[in-house]
């Protein structure tokens, strides 16, 4: 810094003395035009305009000096001891030091540009490697305990970000927070005070900093801290307004009589009492603040000094955004690996991740994650392989006090809502950063980010399905249902007005699910997504387990086809009053296939093909239990056939 301000001072006093020469012969050339035939003024004149030339010239020499200096200093010091602080303060000095050097001679400094760009790649690698394996450490270390943050938390509110709180980011996204209807007039003036910050920028460092002053002098920002942590779930306003209800609370020694709203002087009787107080809303207690742990502030935070590193030095943003993917990447594929996976794949058909994420989990265990076969390292593998095993991390594994096995928690469903919602909130917060990041990488490198935005920061929502299904699956037993059901009459002569017995305990399963449902959401918030998710897959699980059973009857007379549509609405009726997801998933799956046995053998091959989300296991039991228990062998042999053909197909 020391050397930045001298040097300061050098271009400083070089442009005040041009400044003079410019005033001085502005004058005398005003004299000069009032007697042009004067051999005194034709000489002062030649003897202005040589001057004027050496100057300018020297502005090129004198900030190759300046460039000089400031590279041999860079590049005789070892940086790689610097925090990242100290780093990043050193590449904002080089970087307004260029700028005042396109200012003093237009000059782009290619030459320092390229030297603090070597320092520069040389650090981040060992740093983000070091940040890599911290991030490794925290996620499992993480309890995925909720962080209590205000409501209008925002990357923006963290003390790395504040960089961007003058940018043109924030005002790039005024017109989305306006045109938002979930916008609160709060937000808005919020918005509008940081966009304030960013008008009336002063122009020229000559110009501010000419006659008093240092462009290098350390300024105290007025914004160094930050205040994104709420108390006790509540934000100030919130924790004030429950302090007054405490304060007014302590009324023990208050006559019953006061306390009443009003006393009847006719009969001496008080109304039914109202309680005046607020009472405690849990929905009031997380305030629908964002779903995050310390980890992902840890992320947020790293993300703002990546960037900070960007704003400083474009050469190698590119190299920077590829990092911050990683860091997302691994964030991801922990979520997933921790939270599901701890379910048999072949306990579940619709195990619930789609090609995209497939694609993208197996992109990042071969591009980033360190295979546990391979810890340790071999001295004997080529330099090449040496270095890739530098650049990947460790698989992760989930710290042993998340309890994924309780049934009272609902197998970790806590854990589970808080690490997948504070990935989807992650991903967010990356959606937000996308032009920010788009204007400072190169053109022909942007068709990467828009691929990782699309193929990646998209899937993050479509985690929740394989998350939430872990616990839908294991909450309810479905397998003590289909033994109950595989004990139900099915082949009986007559109409039955009473469902099954079986209905009536998957029922009191999914109750009790309920219940722990809401003992959970007092401690954790659930969002309606994740509310929905879980009933869905509770919901598809039993309608599946509805058609397993009706496929594992052996005899199946019509009255018994027509228990079967009884047992299935009364479970319908009943489920509707435990949710409020609608359409029913899956409600269809159920209904059509019990329709089909009333089928004929012309329109049961037909259907057969049209109805490939069925089993073969359940199309056979259609087939000898529906329209096979009245037609010949030959018939039944045919759409047997048809079914190995369907199911050929399906390979």
């Amino acid at each position: 810094m020391d050397l930045c301000k001298a040097l300061w001072g050098v271009m400083n006093s070089y442009h005040k003395t041009m400044q003079w020469h410019e005033l001085h012969d502005s004058t005398n050339q005003e004299a000069a035009e009032a007697d042009a035939t004067s051999s005194i003024n034709i000489e002062a004149t030649f003897n202005q305009r040589y001057v004027k030339q050496k100057l300018e010239h020297g502005l090129a020499r004198i900030w190759q000096d300046v460039q000089q200096k400031v590279k041999l200093y860079l590049l005789g010091t070892d940086l790689s001891v610097f925090k990242i602080d100290d780093f990043l303060h050193v590449l904002d000095l080089v970087n307004k030091l260029m700028l005042i050097g396109e200012e003093f001679c237009n000059s782009k400094s290619e030459g320092l540009q390229d030297s603090i760009r070597k320092q520069s790649i040389n650090y981040f690698k060992n740093y983000h490697r070091s940040r890599m394996d911290e991030l490794r450490m925290f996620l499992e270390n993480e309890a995925w305990e909720l962080c209590p943050v205000k409501s209008n938390f925002t990357i923006l509110n963290l003390q790395e970000f504040k960089f961007l709180r003058r940018s043109g980011l924030v005002k790039m996204k005024l017109s989305s927070t306006m045109a938002s209807p979930q916008s609160s007039p709060a937000k808005l003036a919020e918005t509008r005070d940081r966009l304030a910050e960013t008008r009336d920028a002063p122009q020229g460092f000559f110009v501010r900093y000419g006659d008093h002053g240092n462009p290098f002098d350390v300024h105290q920002d007025e914004d160094d801290g930050e205040d994104v942590m709420a108390t006790n779930g509540y934000d100030d306003e919130e924790k004030e307004e429950n302090t007054y209800a405490d304060d007014d609370s302590d009324d023990s020694d208050v006559p019953e009589e006061l306390k009443q709203d009003f006393v009847d002087e006719k009969t001496g009787e008080a109304p039914v009492r109202r309680d005046s107080k607020k009472r405690y809303d849990k929905s009031r207690k997380f305030n629908n603040a964002p779903i995050l742990t310390n980890t992902t502030l840890n992320v947020l935070r790293l993300f703002g000094k990546y960037m900070q590193m960007m704003n400083v030095l474009k050469p190698i943003a590119f190299d920077v955004v590829i990092c911050m993917s990683q860091l997302f990447d691994y964030y991801l594929f922990s979520v997933y690996s921790f939270f599901a996976t701890d379910l048999d794949m072949s306990a579940a058909a619709d195990w619930g991740l789609s090609n995209k994420l497939k694609t993208t989990l197996k992109r990042i265990n071969d591009n980033l994650i360190l295979p546990e076969d391979s810890m340790m390292p071999n001295l004997q593998q080529p330099v090449q392989q040496m270095e890739e095993r530098k650049d990947k991390v460790p698989f992760p594994h989930v710290s042993p006090v998340v309890d994924l096995t309780g049934n009272q928690n609902l197998y970790g469903l806590a854990e589970r809502v808080v690490a997948t919602e504070s990935l989807v909130f992650l991903a967010e917060q990356f959606e937000f950063l996308q032009s920010q990041l788009e204007s400072v990488i190169p053109m022909a490198k942007k068709a990467f980010l828009q691929q990782f935005y699309s193929q990646t920061i998209s899937t993050a929502s479509e985690l929740r399905r394989p998350v939430y299904r872990v616990v839908a699956a294991k909450s309810v037993v479905y397998d003590h249902i289909l033994q109950l059901m595989a004990n139900v009459k099915w082949d009986i002569k007559d109409i039955m007005s009473q469902h099954s017995p079986y209905v009536d305990v998957l029922l009191r399963e999914l109750q009790v699910f309920s219940n722990k449902l809401d003992q959970v959401g007092r401690h954790v918030p659930i969002p309606q997504p994740v509310y929905n998710v879980l009933w869905e897959h509770c919901i598809r699980l039993a309608n599946r387990t509805f058609v397993e059973g009706f496929a594992s009857a052996k005899k199946c007379s019509n009255e018994g086809r027509a228990l079967m549509q009884l047992d299935f609405q009364q479970f319908l009726m009943k489920l509707e009053k435990l949710t409020d997801l609608r359409p029913i998933p899956d409600r269809e799956f159920v209904e059509v296939y019990v329709k089909a046995y009333y089928l004929t053998d012309a329109d049961m091959e037909r259907w057969i093909r049209d109805h490939r989300e069925y089993s073969t296991k359940q199309l056979t039991g259609l087939v000898m239990c529906g329209v096979g228990s009245h037609i010949n062998k030959k018939a039944r042999q045919r759409l047997l056939a048809t079914i190995e053909d369907v199911e050929k197909l399906k390979r």
